[in-house]
C-alpha cells in the first residue's frame, strides 16, 4: 500500500480527476447509448434482437467479468490494469464509432464491456488504496458526487451529439477522454497491489459465469425471431442453465472462489440480492424503453428524451444520503419496501405515455416519482448488502451486489420484448413499440412489487451498520462498488 496521498493537495486532485473521468466512461455509456439506439437502428438496419445486442453485449461482458477485473488489478497493480482498462474501452469505443454495420458495433460493444470491468473496480481501489485514512472517506464522497454529476450530464451531452451531429459520437468522443485519463494515471496515480491477493485466479468460475449468462441472454434474445422451440434457442437456453450450475459448483470447490458461497448463510443478504435482481431487472427495461418510447413514439428529439430522466439523477444526488441515514434509524426494511412500491406507481404512470404525451403533464410527475422511490431503495439497499455479513467479506458483499445488478439489467433487456409481445416487430417502428412499451412497464412495475414482497419478508429490521460510504453514490444504473471490493 501507498496511502499517503491528501485529498487537499494537487496530488490528490489529480488522483481524484483519473479515477472519476475512468470510472464516468464506463457508467456513462451503459446509458448514454440507449438514446442511440434509434438513429443507429435506422442508419445500419437494425432489427429489434440487434439493438437487444447493441446494449447487451457491453452489459454482458461488463457483468461476467467485473469480478475478476477487481482480483487482476488487486495482484497486477491496481493502476496497471485501471490503465490498461482505459486503453481497451478506448480502442473499443473508436471500432464502436466506425462500425459499417451492426454485427461489427456489437462486437465492439462487447469489447467495451471487457474494458469496462476491468477499469471499473479499480478506480475505487485506487483512491481506498492511495489517500490517507482520514481523507478516504472524502475522497470518496467527492468521486460519488462528481460520478453523479457525470450521469447528470451524460444523458444530455448524448442526445445532443446524437441531434447535432451522429449517434457514432457518442462513442468517439470517449476516445480523447481516454487519452487524458491515461496521461493523468500514469504521471499522477501511483501504483498499488495487494500483497495477500490469491496467487491463482478463478478462472473457472470466470469462464461459467460468463458462459451463463452470455446463454440465456442470446437465448431469450432469439427467441421472438426464431421461436421458442428452435434448436439454437433450446440449444443456448441449456447452456446457460449448465454453465451457472457449473459456475456454482466452481466455487463450491475453488480454493480461491470469486464468489464465496458462504454469505448466502446470512439470511439478510439473500433477501437483499433477490430484491436487488427484482428492482435492477425493473431498472434496466424502464432506462432502455422510455428513452425509445419517447423518440420513437412520442416524437421526441435525442436531446429532449436523453434529458427527460435527468430529475431522477438530481432527485438521488440529494436524497441517497438522508435516505441512508433514515435506513439507519429505523432499519432497512420498511425504506426497501416502501421505495419499490413507489417506483412501481411511477411505472403505471409511465404506461400512460403515448403519441400525444406532453413533458410535464404526462412524463415529468412519473420522472418526479420513480426518483423519489429510487432515492428511499438504492442506498438502503447498498447498506444492507454489505451490513448483513461479516466486515471481511464486505468487499465481496458488494461486489455480488454489483454483479446482480447488471445481471439483472441484463436478462431484463433480452426478456421484456419477449414477455411484453414484441414478436418479430421492429423497437424503432412506433406501431410495434407503443404495445410493448405499455406492457414493459406493467411488468417492471410487478417486479418492483416482488422486490418490495423480498424486503417485507426477508431484510430484517436491522442489520449490521457497515462501514462504507456507499451511502452517498447516486447508483441508477447500477449498485455502487465497494472501494475494497476483491475476490
Amino acid at each position: 500500500m501507498n496511502a499517503d496521498v491528501r485529498l487537499g493537495r494537487p496530488a490528490g486532485r489529480w488522483v481524484l480527476l483519473a479515477t472519476v473521468l475512468g470510472s464516468g466512461l464506463a457508467s456513462i455509456d451503459a446509458t448514454v447509448v440507449n438514446i442511440a439506439l434509434p438513429r443507429l437502428g435506422e442508419e445500419l438496419d437494425a432489427g429489434a434482437a440487434a439493438l437487444q445486442w447493441t446494449v447487451n453485449g457491453y452489459t454482458l461482458s461488463l457483468a461476467a467479468l467485473i469480478l475478476l477485473g477487481g482480483s487482476l488489478g488487486d495482484r497486477y497493480g491496481r493502476r496497471t490494469v485501471f490503465v490498461l482498462g482505459v486503453a481497451w474501452f478506448a480502442l473499443a469505443s473508436l471500432l464502436c464509432g466506425l462500425a459499417p454495420n451492426v454485427e461489427t458495433l456489437i462486437a465492439a460493444r462487447v469489447l467495451q464491456g471487457v474494458g469496462g470491468a476491468l477499469l471499473t473496480p479499480g478506480s475505487l481501489a485506487i483512491l481506498e488504496a492511495v489517500f490517507v485514512r482520514e481523507d478516504r472517506a472524502k475522497a470518496i464522497g467527492a468521486w460519488s458526487g462528481l460520478g453523479g454529476v457525470a450521469g447528470a450530464i451524460g444523458p444530455f451531452l448524448g442526445g445532443w451529439l446524437v441531434e447535432a451531429a451522429s449517434w457514432r459520437w457518442v462513442f468517439l468522443i470517449n476516445v480523447p477522454l481516454a487519452v487524458l485519463v491515461i496521461g493523468v494515471a500514469l504521471r499522477h496515480v501511483p501504483e498499488t497491489r495487494d500483497a495477500d491477493a490469491p496467487r491463482r485466479l478463478d478462472m473457472t468460475g470466470a469462464v461459467a459465469g460468463a458462459a451463463g449468462l452470455g446463454g440465456l441472454t442470446y437465448g431469450f434474445t432469439a427467441w421472438p425471431t426464431l421461436g421458442g422451440g428452435h434448436s439454437a434457442v433450446l440449444g443456448t437456453l441449456a447452456l446457460g442453465v449448465a454453465g451457472l450450475a457449473a459456475f456454482v459448483l466452481a466455487e463450491r470447490v475453488s480454493p480461491h472462489p470469486m464468489l464465496p458461497l458462504t454469505v448466502f448463510s446470512s439470511r439478510a443478504f439473500s433477501a437483499t440480492n433477490l430484491s436487488t435482481f427484482a428492482v435492477y431487472a425493473a431498472n434496466g427495461g424502464v432506462f432502455l424503453l422510455v428513452v425509445l418510447n419517447l423518440q420513437v413514439v412520442t416524437g421526441f428529439s435525442p436531446l429532449a428524451a436523453g434529458t427527460a430522466m435527468l430529475p431522477v439523477t438530481a432527485l438521488m444526488l440529494v436524497l441517497s444520503s438522508r435516505a441512508g441515514a433514515l435506513a439507519e434509524r429505523i432499519g432497512p426494511r420498511l425504506p426497501m419496501t416502501i421505495g419499490p412500491l413507489i417506483c412501481a406507481v411511477a411505472l403505471v404512470l409511465f404506461a400512460r405515455i403515448g403519441p400525444d404525451a406532453d413533458y410535464l403533464r404526462d412524463v415529468l410527475p412519473p420522472v418526479l416519482v420513480l426518483g423519489l422511490g429510487l432515492s428511499a431503495t438504492v442506498a438502503p439497499l447498498t447498506a444492507t448488502a454489505l451490513g448483513s455479513v461479516d466486515a471481511r467479506y464486505a468487499g465481496v458483499a458488494s461486489g455480488v451486489n454489483n454483479a446482480v445488478a447488471r445481471a439483472a439489467g441484463l436478462l431484463s433487456v433480452a426478456v421484456l420484448p419477449l414477455a411484453a409481445g414484441i414478436g418479430t416487430g421492429s423497437l424503432t417502428d412506433p406501431a410495434a413499440l407503443a404495445p410493448t412499451y405499455r406492457s414493459s412497464m406493467w411488468i417492471c412495475a410487478g417486479l418492483m412489487v416482488a422486490g418490495a414482497l423480498i424486503a417485507l419478508l426477508g431484510v430484517p429490521g436491522r442489520t449490521r451498520a457497515a462501514d462504507t460510504p456507499v451511502r452517498t453514490h447516486c447508483a441508477v444504473a447500477d449498485t455502487p462498488l465497494h472501494p475494497s471490493e476483491r475476490l
